[in-house]
């Protein structure tokens, strides 16, 4: 079966498309096509909105399903008005939450991805900076400041993690590539042995590590299963011996991998 389902917000679109897509990733049995529909914030732009949404319905003969987070009420009873099964994400939480608190809600568009808290935004940017600086051993010289520094072999995923990391909980993550010769040497390279707490190891099931870097270099001894298959063996042995925590990344997003470390390590982010 497939269902279009679109996304709609007078903002980003982050957040209906956020709590949407963990919602829709419920229905395994269901191939959604999802169409994320930012800057609705005017009677025209949602008169249009509707028409598109009967557009979709009346094409594929059933009703799209419509998550939103439009604040403003007008715009949001001229969208009551498409042939589609709404959930209207903020009035479905704010007004019992409106209760709870015996308050009423600043109904502002984009407040949760403002950059009203100017020190969170600083130390979110600062992270990504790090980050970037820090990328593929580039610069150990500035472990000292890490939060958390990922080791595992080229491809597994630590890159993204730590650009994940820094732009959602501001953590400071470094990366460091073991390649070859230090799977020789059966140890960990002396950059890390001194920030060995702060160390954690990201591996990949070899099939599918060979494959990611056939994208990068086809055919090459590089992206061999061989060679593959021969680094991660060795560095999950090299985890072991050095009682360093790791885990496979191979069938988990860069959300779940993120949470998990920094579960197992037992770090916060560094704002609220």
């Amino acid at each position: 079966m497939k269902r279009t389902a679109f996304f709609i917000s007078d903002g980003t679109g982050i957040t209906a498309e956020t709590l949407g897509q963990s919602l829709l990733a419920q229905f395994d049995n269901i191939d959604f096509r999802r169409l994320t529909r930012p800057y609705i914030d005017t009677v025209e732009k949602a008169h249009a909105m509707v028409q598109q949404i009967n557009e979709v319905a009346e094409t594929e003969q059933i009703r799209p399903i419509v998550f939103d987070t439009i604040v403003n009420t007008e715009i949001r009873d001229i969208l009551s008005t498409a042939n589609a099964f709404k959930v209207d994400i903020f009035s479905s939480f704010l007004s019992p939450l409106e209760e709870e608190l015996n308050d009423r809600s600043s109904y502002s568009v984009g407040k949760s991805h403002s950059i009203t808290h100017s020190a969170n935004y600083i130390e979110r940017i600062e992270a990504v900076h790090f980050a970037l600086e820090n990328d593929d051993g580039g610069r150990t010289r500035h472990y000292d400041s890490a939060d958390i520094i990922l080791v595992g072999v080229s491809r597994c995923g630590k890159t993204p993690t730590c650009l994940y990391m820094a732009m959602q909980y501001g953590i400071r993550a470094a990366n460091y590539p073991l390649t070859e010769e230090d799977m020789e040497s059966l140890q960990l390279p002396s950059s890390l042995k001194q920030h060995k707490e702060k160390l954690f190891g990201l591996t990949i099931d070899a099939d599918r590590l060979a494959a990611i870097r056939n994208e990068r270099k086809p055919n090459s001894r590089y992206a061999s299963y061989a060679q593959c298959e021969f680094e991660v063996r060795e560095v999950e042995g090299l985890f072991q011996r050095d009682n360093i925590n790791f885990i496979n990344t191979t069938h988990f997003s860069v959300e779940e991998i993120s949470a998990k470390i920094l579960v197992e390590k037992g770090i916060e982010r560094r704002f609220k």
